[in-house]
């Protein structure tokens, strides 16, 4: 399989692992992709060689299960593979689901990218239900040691992360934010002396939005507000800098969302895997992570050489991850005929564009205008 030895020459480039590790790493993505499923069993069987899909199985138990993994590295890749320069907008949510009695719930912090957001770190939660302050600043310090402060243009996150703990760690780190709080939210009036439910200090219509001139105290800190009435929501905002972004900025949240749905019932059926013991899961994520990064961006290029149909209301008829996956995929499954053109794919991973011709060489354009 010469398009695993070069993916793993790929990442061999950012991952200081052994040899072995980084065959074992890129056996792994393409598996993930050519089965579209976590269920480790039907990856084993995408292996191929002359071992046996058992011997494959048990070695990917093992990288799971011994291997310890530098994540630091691994969102060094993501970032050199998928993510534009310049300051980055951060989304900060949860993924959780049941396996048997057992819950399994993924703290993650990821960027805004183009209709998507791209994980970078990821914190196992050992319960059911919202982070804690501990938590969700456990995460921040793992990306500002990796990429520092001044790669953020904002933090996004909706209403459970809350708490005058986690908005005083935001401020003293200097990191700007647009955080989503619950609409009975007590705040100061203007006279200050009289505490209402926040949604009050705004008089909108239904599609009117508002800033307010004057900062209030919410959770015990100073903070700039703006609001969004919709036809059945309020959307009330806190932020420390340019209020009248705010709204705007927090819009971008919702691609975490699109995330979450290509990595589990759109994408890779995440909810499926058997694995329980948390730190087998976060590895997990990480493989997962790079496979979607890898569909992402070559969906990313397709779009750019044959769009997307846009359907009647106005949306993609497919996410530009199904775009590439979907390619990826077809060239896998007839990989004596297209085995060039994965090679090719892969040489081009870590590119921002490839050249056009080669786009259109790899997408089937025959010629160009």
């Amino acid at each position: 399989m010469e398009e695993h030895h070069l993916l793993e020459e790929q990442l061999a480039f950012s991952l200081s692992w052994k040899q072995a590790h980084l065959s074992l790493l890129s056996l792994f993505i393409i598996g993930l992709i050519r089965a579209r499923s976590v269920n480790l069993v039907l990856v084993a069987e995408t292996f191929g060689g002359f071992a046996l899909d058992s011997s494959h199985y048990k070695r990917i138990q093992r990288f799971l299960s011994t291997f310890t993994m530098d994540y630091d590295q691994v969102a060094r890749l993501i970032a050199k593979w998928v993510l534009p320069k310049g300051k980055w907008l951060l989304c900060l949510d949860r993924t959780n689901w049941k396996y048997g009695k057992t819950n399994i719930n993924i703290l993650v912090l990821a960027v805004a990218v183009k209709g998507v957001a791209i994980p970078l770190f990821w914190k196992m939660l050992d319960k059911q239900g919202n982070s804690n302050t501990k938590e969700r600043k456990d995460l921040m310090d793992r990306f500002l040691k990796v990429f520092g402060k001044e790669s953020i243009k904002c933090i996004t996150a909706d209403r459970e992360f809350k708490g005058g703990k986690w908005l005083k760690y935001l401020k003293e780190k200097e990191i700007p934010f647009c955080l989503r709080i619950p609409v009975n939210t007590k705040v100061n009036n203007r006279f200050r002396n009289k505490k209402l439910p926040v949604k009050r200090l705004f008089c909108l219509q239904n599609g009117e939005s508002m800033v307010l001139n004057t900062p209030r105290k919410v959770w015990g800190e100073t903070v700039k507000l703006a609001c969004f009435r919709s036809s059945n929501d309020w959307v009330i905002i806190i932020c420390n800098e340019s209020p009248e972004l705010a709204l705007k900025n927090y819009q971008e949240r919702w691609m975490i969302e699109t995330l979450f749905q290509a990595l589990k019932g759109r994408g890779f059926n995440l909810e499926d895997t058997h694995l329980q013991k948390q730190e087998r899961i976060s590895k997990l994520f990480a493989v997962l992570t790079l496979a979607f990064c890898w569909c992402y961006k070559v969906g990313e290029w397709r779009n750019s050489v044959i769009p997307i149909k846009i359907k009647s209301h106005g949306r993609l008829a497919k996410s530009v991850f199904r775009y590439g996956v979907e390619w990826l995929r077809q060239l896998f499954n007839d990989i004596r005929r297209f085995g060039t053109k994965v090679c090719r794919f892969i040489k081009l991973i870590a590119k921002e564009k490839p050249d056009e011709r080669e786009l259109f060489y790899l997408f089937d354009i025959k010629a160009i205008n």
